[in-house]
């Protein structure tokens, strides 16, 4: 019977080729889109997992208490890694350290005269026993004894050296004004693909604190490091977050945080927290994605079920007469699912060679290494896929086929049931349901990213160049800037310790008269130099900004509107106010700018001026000639730098980086809502062609009566038509929650229009249309004379 059941399968393709190859294709890109798709989520889903004490490694958050909301964040006091180490038992090790970003690439190496750029932190002695990356040379217990040592990793050593076998060897760092000379005391294999923190080497924890922030700063109201713990096995994190809750509190009565832990590999996928509670992050675009595999693999399937249903009558014969010799239900049913699932089968091959062909595309879209290697995971995946496809997909076909009575089968009296119809109408619509939702969603995202990209951030990010401060011009930055602007392409030169894009450094440490003694409030805080406020084009509300033109500046700061709208201050300049224990007087307030994601909403910022500490030059150029004012700033740099190498950024990328998970979302939703679209148009042209067929008789006969083509197309395409339309109205409300979900995860957003919304519908129904028309026009244009002459 398995053999019969082949042959059968393979004649019914053979004689239904059109119906076979819409389901191939229509099936074959479905699944080619859940491969994709599985390996993206497998991918995301693996990020950070690779640590050996993964279930015990936690990191330490602050819940910020601030004007009745709650803000969370994970820079900490440098000093709670030891409190806590030392104070609560449950926790075995704790480990300062630096976020990646926070320096970037500004550090220098060198083993010589020349300097090499590298992305490096400062770390705990204990890091590399908290977290597990592989050793080439060195051991993980003893990679940072003292100041003096460094770990780099495989690649940054080949480059400096030309080997990894490097243990002993000296090299010289630099970042900012500060350099040391240390000895390499680890080498690690190159980062594996999936960890969230990158860098090339790491610098012991203490050179950080007592030389680049100073014993002074580290204190329990400045928020200067990031800690992680490993906690012991089968602590309940719960109740050691209500224990923990006034940690910080006892240490500094005045303070507004408290304390939990959060385990460490979630915070890649569930980053995100709105007012003190967890909100999502990128396990939204994880969870956005299957919904998509799972919708695109519905409307294959419906396909299949709809043709295969559509095209029962030509197998009624057949049915009628395997019943007649003996054959029962469940064999039918087996049969026409063995039809399914080698259906399944063959696209699943094509689907593979699809997936082989696009992942290199995929990957560059989404930034991602995938690979397609058959793991057993992926095999089991894959095997997953093609049975639940095959079932889905052939199970309403199997049990409408074997279900009709062998006697009215041979006498020709089945009539087309009304149950039938709906069912295939329903699943139409059900189609053109999720291709809409799809096709607003896609629109929604695209509007926003565009919204994101043209708003008016409150300052100009265009035309201005980013580059760190390093090596001589640490010591002559105020001549540096001053020979910068002699350049006919330069308009302006400041510097700053904040990226302006996003969030950086952060104080409580304000004080005002008339504050509430219980109230602390986090300000941002950026150092600032002379003109900084005029290259960036942020606009004063009062007052004035740095200059130089006044003597000194170290007791002046800037607020904005946002601050003081906080601090509740009315004519605030002129003001005195205290920041560390030092009076600064208020010169100006700046109106609220976005220095952070759109994601966020304004908070209080505040600028100081500190020409001791800065981290990045801005240097705002004539957008006439880029290429010849980089090349001015260069000489300039080569003069004042010898043996550096410019490194510079433009801020507007900077910018754009921030969103560069949305703008992948966009573009993945652009490609699946056009590939479900086309799906559910293959299945609507092979309905359209059989409801064609079936109905040529009549259509001929319509003719001869005087029906003209504009009558005939209506007949047959006003069914298809109505489908649409009721897809339509159950389509834009579901679409309007979904669009309006995802766009609260912005505190700016675009507000959705009604016309997001009948746009997608009038695309939807004119693909639909456009659909019908190629079988309905191919009708029209047969001669009456052929259909009808065999009656």
């Amino acid at each position: 019977m398995f053999k019969h059941n082949l042959l059968i399968i393979y004649r019914n393709f053979k004689r239904f080729k059109s119906t076979f190859f819409i389901n191939l294709l229509g099936l074959s890109t479905g699944m080619a889109c859940a491969l994709l798709i599985y390996l993206w989520i497998t991918d995301e889903l693996s990020m950070d997992k690779f640590h050996d004490k993964d279930e015990q490694l936690y990191q330490v958050y602050l819940h910020h208490e601030e004007n009745g909301e709650i803000r969370s964040a994970p820079p900490v006091p440098a000093l709670i890694a030891d409190a806590l180490e030392q104070e609560v038992p449950e926790v075995l090790m704790a480990v300062e350290d630096t976020d990646t970003n926070e320096f970037g690439e500004g550090f220098s190496l060198s083993t010589g005269a020349d300097k090499m750029k590298a992305k490096g932190k400062f770390s705990g002695k204990e890091y590399f026993e908290l977290f597990s990356f592989d050793f080439l040379y060195g051991n993980s217990t003893s990679a940072l004894p003292d100041k003096n040592s460094i770990v780099l990793t495989a690649s940054l050593a080949k480059s400096l050296f030309g080997t990894t076998d490097v243990i002993g060897k000296t090299l010289e760092w630099q970042i900012l004004k500060f350099k040391g000379q240390v000895q390499v005391s680890g080498v690690i294999a190159d980062l594996p693909q999936h960890t969230s923190e990158v860098f090339d080497f790491v610098l012991p924890f203490s050179i950080y604190i007592e030389d680049l922030m100073g014993e002074e700063r580290n204190h329990w109201g400045n928020y200067i490091a990031l800690t992680y713990v490993e906690l012991a096995e089968g602590t309940n994190v719960d109740q050691l977050n209500e224990k923990i809750a006034s940690f910080v509190k006892d240490k500094a009565e005045w303070s507004n945080v408290t304390p939990f832990f959060k385990q460490y590999s979630s915070n890649y996928l569930y980053g995100s927290f709105e007012n003190g509670k967890q909100s999502g992050g990128r396990i939204t675009y994880v969870k956005l994605f299957a919904l998509i595999a799972v919708f695109v693999l519905a409307i294959a399937c419906i396909n299949f079920m709809n043709l295969s249903t559509a095209r029962a009558s030509r197998r009624f014969k057949e049915i009628g007469v395997k019943k007649t010799l003996g054959a029962n239900r469940k064999q039918l049913i087996f049969q026409h699912l063995g039809e399914s699932i080698t259906m399944t089968i063959l696209s699943l091959i094509l689907a593979y060679l699809l997936v082989l062909l696009l992942l290199p595309e995929f990957n560059n879209i989404t930034g991602k290494q995938l690979s397609l290697s058959l793991r057993p995971e992926l095999l089991i995946a894959i095997s997953g896929i093609t049975l639940f496809t095959g079932f889905l997909a052939g199970s309403y076909p199997a049990l409408y086929l074997s279900g009709f009575k062998p006697v009215s089968i041979l006498k020709g009296k089945l009539a087309t049931s009304s149950g039938e119809i709906w069912t295939r109408k329903g699943l139409v619509v059900f189609q053109f349901v999720l291709s809409i939702i799809l096709l607003v969603s896609v629109w929604v995202v695209y509007k926003q990213i565009e919204f994101v990209q043209n708003k008016n951030l409150g300052y100009d990010r265009q035309h201005i160049i980013k580059i760190p401060i390093e090596g001589a011009v640490v010591e002559k930055m105020g001549p540096f800037l001053a020979e910068l602007k002699k350049s006919p392409n330069v308009i302006n030169a400041s510097a700053t310790t904040h990226s302006i894009v996003e969030s950086g450094a952060s104080t409580t440490g304000v004080r005002w008269e008339g504050k509430d003694p219980d109230s602390n409030i986090l300000f941002e805080q950026a150092r600032a130099y002379y003109g900084l406020i005029e290259t960036l084009g942020i606009e004063m509300k009062e007052g004035r900004s740095f200059s130089e033109k006044y003597s000194s500046e170290n007791d002046k700061i800037i607020f904005n509107e946002a601050a003081i709208k906080v601090m509740g201050l009315k004519d605030p300049v002129g003001k005195i106010v205290n920041m560390w224990g030092n009076d600064k007087e208020i010169i100006g307030v700046v109106k609220d700018f976005h220095f952070s994601s759109l994601h966020n909403k304004v908070e209080p910022m505040l600028f100081h001026f500190d020409e001791s500490f800065m981290l990045n030059i801005l240097i705002k150029i004539k957008p006439d000639n880029p290429k010849e004012a980089i090349q001015d700033i260069e000489l300039v740099y080569k003069d004042f730098n010898p043996g550096f190498v410019l490194d510079y950024q433009f801020l507007d990328q900077n910018y754009q980086a921030q969103y560069v998970a949305e703008q992948r979302v966009s573009i993945l939703s652009r490609y699946f809502a056009g590939i479900a679209i086309i799906i559910s148009c293959l299945g609507l042209f092979g309905l359209a062609a059989f409801t064609a067929e079936r109905r040529q008789k009549e259509i001929g006969i319509r003719k001869i009566l005087g029906a003209g083509s504009f009558h005939i197309m209506a007949l047959l395409s006003g069914d298809f038509t109505k489908m649409v339309l009721i897809a339509i109205c159950i389509a834009l409300p579901l679409s309007f929650f979904a669009v309006k979900s995802w766009l609260a995860g912005f505190a700016y957003s675009i507000e959705p229009q009604w016309w997001y919304f009948a746009g997608a519908g009038a695309i939807a129904l004119l693909i639909a249309w456009m659909t019908i028309s190629v079988q309905t026009i191919k009708s029209i244009h047969v001669n009456p004379a052929d259909t009808l002459k065999d009656e």
